[in-house]
């Protein structure tokens, strides 16, 4: 009788897209996998809706299991209140429907449950259940070990961190982080929900039997280490560390759907330059610009004189969590871009205005740069790629990776002005000729060639990365045995 792993992603895209790279590795390793999902609360231009849908209909090996709709909150009567505050606390009401799915499966048929770092609340229904659970990290040690350490280091403050602006935080395992670039609910003040509920929930990442890392040990060796110290947080043993990355989608082959067309397009553009001669620039699912800032992109790659392929989004209606609420239409890039810039660079640069098979993008020979959000999907795909990356964090835990890709990892340099919210057109210019054309970009290209042969390496038979795996199904059946028997 097979084993069952159940995984349980929440209603994020993104998210679900890694946990089901996750779900092929252990399909490969011989278990069946059904992966729990929530109606997304709401719809939007980021829910992730078609791209949830988009992953199961190209994956059939992996069974989907739908927890019946609960009422989604009224976002609109919430005020100034967090969207995500609302969807953290629909998510803990679905515990007790996932608990009822898990008790249909025979105990001893349920191998294990892996929760999504957001869905770390639903700890408790798998602990009640005498079920081994275990966390994924979706984003890299060095992101873990920072938001390992902060609940202590915001325990102790009566003040938010945001005063502190850019002084550097020292953490262990990872460069000094500039107090701005952590998590930005995290800097607000520490009675503060939100704050409040993050805070928690990083502290609950590290209480299951281990953590999954999407990550491989040698991009992120100074991190691995600190979370394996018991200096780390004083006082507390960590559970075990799995380096089990990179896990990353294969390309042409996850997308056999509706959206050849467009991806096609973008891959038949890519055949007619050049090798390594196009920047790709793609700042992911949720990521927005100001149209003002899409004229200035503009007018830095038209100056540059290079190639590009460029993935433009309309603008958010607002700039707080609520434009994940939003329904933009497609973006009109005849307000957006320049007058003529389309037809002026329209020999050397594609814009498109949906869906990018970024995959397969980062894996043409043509593509010689990528402008990134730093979302770790994305770094994730350049480096097992080798793609060297311009890095333009936005939101989230991105420029915490930026910090660490440009100071640890040597895989991309930084576009002055992020931190400003404002990259001007000069400093793309320059940025993007020098990772092309200048003899610092084809340092930076050696160094991302090495990080991929180390990916590919961590994967192969016998790598770190497969070793680490194995170690935690051995792990696991430590723990089951005597729960079965």
């Amino acid at each position: 009788m097979k084993q069952t792993v159940v995984l349980y992603p929440g209603a994020g895209g993104s998210h679900v897209g890694a946990m089901t790279e996750l779900a092929n590795v252990f399909l490969k390793h011989g278990y069946d996998v059904t992966m729990v999902l929530v109606e997304p609360p709401f719809k939007s231009s980021d829910s992730g809706a078609t791209a949830i849908e988009r992953i199961a209909a190209s994956n059939p090996s992996i069974s989907f299991h739908v927890l019946p709709p609960l009422p989604a909150p009224d976002f609109a009567a919430s005020g100034d209140k967090n969207p995500f505050v609302l969807i953290f606390q629909l998510l803990l009401e679905y515990n007790e429907l996932l608990g009822t799915f898990l008790r249909s499966i025979p105990r001893k048929r349920l191998h294990s449950v892996v929760l999504d770092m957001f869905c770390i609340h639903a700890v408790d229904v798998c602990t009640s259940l005498g079920v081994p659970v275990y966390t994924f990290f979706a984003s890299g040690a060095s992101c873990l070990t920072v938001l390992t350490q902060l609940p202590a280091l915001i325990a102790g403050r009566q003040t938010g961190l945001k005063e502190l602006g850019d002084t550097p935080l020292d953490f262990l395992g990872v460069p000094p982080m500039p107090a701005s670039h952590l998590i930005k609910e995290l800097l607000e003040d520490p009675e503060d929900e939100m704050c409040k509920i993050l805070t928690n929930m990083w502290k609950r990442n590290t209480e299951t039997m281990g953590v999954l890392v999407n990550t491989f040990e040698s991009l992120e060796s100074r991190a691995v280490r600190s979370l394996r110290d018991p200096l780390c947080v004083p006082g507390r043993t960590l559970p075990p560390i799995y380096c089990i990355g990179p896990l990353v989608g294969e390309g042409a082959k996850d997308h056999a759907d509706d959206g050849a067309e467009r991806r096609n397009e973008c891959l038949t553009w890519l055949d007619s330059q050049p090798d390594g001669s196009v920047v790709f620039l793609c700042f992911g699912s949720k990521g927005t610009l100001s149209a003002e800032q899409l004229k200035e992109i503009a007018v830095g790659l038209e100056r540059s004189g290079q190639r590009f392929l460029w993935s433009v989004r309309t603008p958010a209606g607002s700039h707080d969590a609520n434009k994940y609420l939003e329904v933009r239409p497609e973006p009109d890039l005849g307000a957006l871009m320049p007058e003529g810039f389309l037809e002026r660079t329209g020999d050397r640069g594609l814009v498109v205005t949906s869906w990018v098979p970024q995959v397969d993008v980062l894996r043409h020979r043509a593509t010689g740069a990528f402008v990134t959000h730093c979302g770790w999907n994305s770094v994730l795909e350049a480096v097992a790629a080798g793609v060297p990356m311009l890095c333009w964090p936005l939101e989230a835990e991105q420029k915490m990776n930026k910090v660490c890709m440009t100071e640890d990892m040597g895989v991309a340099v930084e576009l002055v002005g992020y931190g400003e919210g404002f990259v001007k057109a000069g400093e793309v210019d320059a940025k993007v000729r020098m990772v092309i054309e200048g003899e610092e970009g084809r340092q930076l290209r050696a160094r991302v060639a090495a990080r991929r042969e180390e990916a590919e390496a961590a994967l192969e038979e016998g790598g770190a990365s497969r070793a680490a795996f194995l170690r935690f199904l051995l792990d696991v059946e430590s723990i089951r045995e005597p729960i079965v028997e």
